[in-house]
């Protein structure tokens, strides 16, 4: 696996200083090892691919959906399938649930690292 490419380094910076509402929102419950003492990554890349949120110690990607992600189906798929050939899980929550329901987010967090560490 070929992790936060060098060429992709721009990339991830902008995206990291242009997060939307929803990433930067989510941002302050996954900082600071807040949630089972995970660390967590911002746009981290893997390959060409680069996942709004990123666990190593899990290896497990958030990603966080807003109208455009309902148009792109196909393409989340296939990317989610290639990130599985490295173990990596992902999963998805809309945006709108970062700002109404954070606590689903968490324990569903909670709930990975407890199937996952045990």
């Amino acid at each position: 696996m070929d992790s936060n490419k060098p060429n992709l380094k721009q990339r991830r910076k902008y995206l990291r200083n242009h997060s939307t509402s929803a990433e930067a929102e989510l941002w302050k419950y996954l900082k600071s090892k807040q949630i089972c003492n995970l660390k967590f990554r911002r746009q981290h890349s893997v390959d060409n691919y680069i996942l709004d949120f990123y666990c190593p110690q899990l290896k497990l990607g958030i990603e966080l959906d807003g109208e455009f992600h309902i148009y792109n189906e196909e393409y989340d798929f296939k990317r989610d399938l290639y990130l599985q050939n490295y173990g990596i899980t992902i999963i998805r929550f809309e945006n709108v649930m970062v700002f109404e329901h954070p606590d689903v987010i968490i324990k569903e967090i909670e709930e990975f690292y407890n199937l996952n560490c045990i």
